[in-house]
């Protein structure tokens, strides 16, 4: 259990500082500020993000089968990954649930 806690932490923590770069450096940059030159720059930030937030969700389903957790909370956790913030509170009070 203890595993499955550690990697759904870890993948909670990168998931949701790349939501906060999408969100609110990616996003300003290519819709507010139409600068090419700084879009051309973080670029990688939208992909790395759809890289990771599929991991994130496999390691929240494992954490949460491990845990047994009901379909709805799992949801709550797999959800918790598309707000910027959300997945660093989940991620917070997993931890405190199974230290």
């Amino acid at each position: 259990m203890k595993s499955a806690v550690l990697r759904f932490r870890v993948m909670a923590i990168v998931s949701g500082l790349m939501s906060l770069l999408l969100w609110f450096v990616y996003m300003p940059v290519k819709y507010i500020f139409d600068a090419p030159e700084l879009h051309s720059s973080i670029i990688w930030i939208p992909m790395v993000h759809g890289y990771l937030y599929p991991i994130y969700i496999l390691t929240a389903i494992q954490f949460a089968t491990k845990a047994r957790w009901p379909i709805m909370k799992m949801l709550g956790l797999i959800l918790a990954g598309t707000l910027p913030v959300a997945s660093l509170l989940a991620e917070r009070r997993v931890v405190r649930s199974y230290p």
